[in-house]
C-alpha cells in the first residue's frame, strides 16, 4: 500500500492535515532532544523528511521503513542518507545501538504494537529516549466529533484529489479512528519495558506525542 503512495506522500500528507505536519516534526524534534553526534533511528521514516532535522541537529540519523518503494523515493531525493530496510518487529540492528528511537505516525500500522515498542526497546541503549508521535484522540468532545466526521467522510475525498492511491487513504483514516487514546497508549509502552512514560497533545490532541526513557 505505501509502495503505491510514495511518489505523492509527503505532498499529500500537509494537505491532509492542513500544513501542520512541519509543526508536529518540530515538536517531534525537540522532544526527542538530539544531541551532537548522537546515534538515532527514525522508524516508519518513509522518504526521509522526518529524518532531517535529525541530522541538522547535529545526529547521526538513520532512517529505516518497511516499505521498498518509500526508500527508493527518499534515496531519490536524498541521496546522503544511510536509508535502510526493515521491519518493526525484527529490526535489522544490535542490541543497545542507538541513543534514540523515533517513529512518527507509523507505529499504528504494525501489527503488534507492544513487539514493535519492544524492539525499539533493545536496539536503545540505556538511557537512550524514545518518542512517539502518532494520531490521536482529541480532548474536547466537539472537535473529536468533527475530527471523526473528517476522518471518515472528507479525507476520502480529498485524498481523491491529491494522492496517488486514494484508496490507502480510507485505511489510514480508519486505522486512525480504532488507534488507541493517549493514556491507553501509554500503559502499552509502560508493558513493553520502557519508563517515565509521559505524553502530550498537539492540535487539540489530534496528534500526540509519547516519550520514554530505557533504563
Amino acid at each position: 500500500m505505501f509502495d503505491d503512495v510514495a511518489a505523492r506522500y509527503d505532498v499529500t500528507n500537509d494537505v491532509l492535515a492542513f500544513g501542520q505536519t512541519r509543526a508536529w516534526r518540530k515538536a517531534t524534534v525537540r522532544a526527542l532532544e538530539p544531541g551532537q553526534g548522537d546515534v538515532i533511528l527514525d522508524l516508519a521514516a518513509g522518504t526521509g523528511s522526518s529524518t532531517v532535522p535529525f541530522g541538522d541537529a547535529g545526529a547521526f540519523a538513520v532512517p529505516c521503513d518497511f516499505s521498498l518503494g518509500m526508500l527508493s523515493e527518499g534515496r531519490r531525493r536524498l541521496p546522503t542518507l544511510p536509508f535502510v530496510a526493515g521491519d518493526a518487529l525484527h529490526l535489522p540492528f544490535a542490541d543497545g545501538t542507538f541513543d534514540a528511537v523515533t517513529m512518527s505516525f507509523g507505529l499504528r500500522n504494525v501489527v503488534d504494537t507492544e513487539g514493535a515498542l519492544r524492539e525499539m526497546w533493545r536496539v536503545t541503549r540505556p538511557g537512550g529516549r524514545l518518542v512517539i508521535c502518532e494520531f490521536s484522540q482529541p480532548s474536547h468532545e466537539l472537535l473529536r466529533t468533527v475530527y471523526l466526521e473528517y476522518l471518515m467522510k472528507f479525507l476520502p475525498q480529498v485524498a481523491n484529489k491529491v494522492a496517488s492511491n486514494p484508496e490507502a487513504y480510507v485505511y489510514l483514516a480508519e486505522s486512525i479512528r480504532e488507534w488507541p487514546d493517549q493514556e491507553a497508549l501509554s500503559h502499552i509502552i509502560q508493558r513493553a519495558g520502557w519508563v517515565d512514560v509521559q505524553w502530550r497533545n498537539l492540535s487539540g490532541g489530534i496528534v500526540a506525542l509519547h516519550r520514554a526513557v530505557r533504563l
